[in-house]
């Protein structure tokens, strides 16, 4: 038990990542089947999108999921009123404070999660009273900070006094062990269960991060502050190019949002935007879900009982 599983109330402190089309109702609950929080991102989505969402995986688990919100989008008030109807009972926040909804989310009984980047905005969450942050270190897929997750996690873990979880470069035991020895309550891991089974992706996709090594990754959007990480493609290629024309981050999140949705939609590894962590290079085949929660935990144990009993065994 961490303080993360007793807070979620799930088997395993593993989360799996809100990525924003891949993460759907059948991903999620598959995860929590699997004793990890699965997640349901709500980015792109209507109210009556998400509810279907919800009502989905309800009846597909009947273990805690959560749900993402993208802050920046415009209908967030609406999706804020269909989680406390659904009755969801954790959500996680990113692209913004969620502190305009958590007084409403606190009242309703709802665990609020936001994902952070430094230390600063990990303090200012925890003085708000939301009930743990997510530290992503710039390791990870899609929408990423300047830190990487090595410094990110223990100075997080100094600065604040309710539960870390940690992101960005986990794929197997040895990422879980160091996350914990870094001050972390607990994972969330986004790549890895992009691909499982359970996801929607294509096989293409699929083949694309279980091919990919520890170079087939780049950053587009840094240039506009608005960075994300993908595997290099023909797509990634043009959305730099975008960068040299543009900086209205309005244009440029459109078309990334656009070939992330055909890459999933259509499998086009070619001109789709594939969001994958540099951690892709330790993956190599496709699992199911509840698989990649149980292997993360057993793998982590291993790497524990292998781990030498004092710097003189070193």
């Amino acid at each position: 038990m961490t303080k993360i599983t007793t807070l979620l109330g799930i088997k395993y402190p593993v989360i799996q990542g809100a990525m924003q089309t891949v993460a759907t109702a059948n991903l999620a609950a598959a995860v929590s089947n699997g004793g990890g929080l699965g997640v349901i991102a709500a980015g792109g989505l209507s109210a009556s999108e998400l509810r279907a969402q919800i009502r989905q995986a309800k009846q597909l688990t009947s273990h805690p999921f959560a749900v993402n919100l993208m802050l920046m989008a415009t209908n967030t008030s609406e999706l804020v009123q269909v989680i406390i109807a659904e009755q969801v009972p954790v959500v996680t926040t990113g692209a913004g404070t969620p502190k305009a909804y958590l007084p409403t989310l606190k009242a309703a009984g709802i665990k609020v999660i936001p994902v952070v980047p430094n230390v600063t905005i990990a303090k200012k969450m925890a003085a708000l009273g939301v009930d743990a942050v997510i530290a992503e270190g710039m390791e990870g897929g899609g929408h990423i900070g300047e830190l990487t997750s090595q410094v990110l996690w223990p100075q997080i873990a100094d600065a604040i006094d309710i539960p870390l979880i940690a992101a960005g470069g986990i794929a197997d035991g040895r990422g879980v062990v160091s996350a914990l020895a870094l001050g972390a309550a607990g994972v969330q891991c986004g790549t890895i269960f992009s691909i499982a089974q359970e996801s929607p992706v294509g096989d293409r996709w699929r083949q694309a991060v279980i091919k990919a090594t520890d170079t087939a990754t780049v950053v587009v959007g840094r240039s506009i502050r608005d960075a994300s990480r993908a595997l290099k493609n023909q797509q990634t290629e043009q959305l730099q190019a975008l960068e040299t024309q543009t900086t209205d981050r309005i244009v440029f999140n459109q078309a990334l949002n656009q070939g992330l949705k055909l890459a999933v939609t259509t499998d086009d590894v070619t001109n789709g935007v594939i969001f994958s962590g540099q951690v892709a290079g330790l993956i190599n085949e496709a699992l199911p879900a509840a698989t990649i929660v149980q292997r993360l935990m057993a793998d982590a144990q291993t790497v524990l009982q292998q781990l030498p009993t004092s710097l003189e065994a070193l």
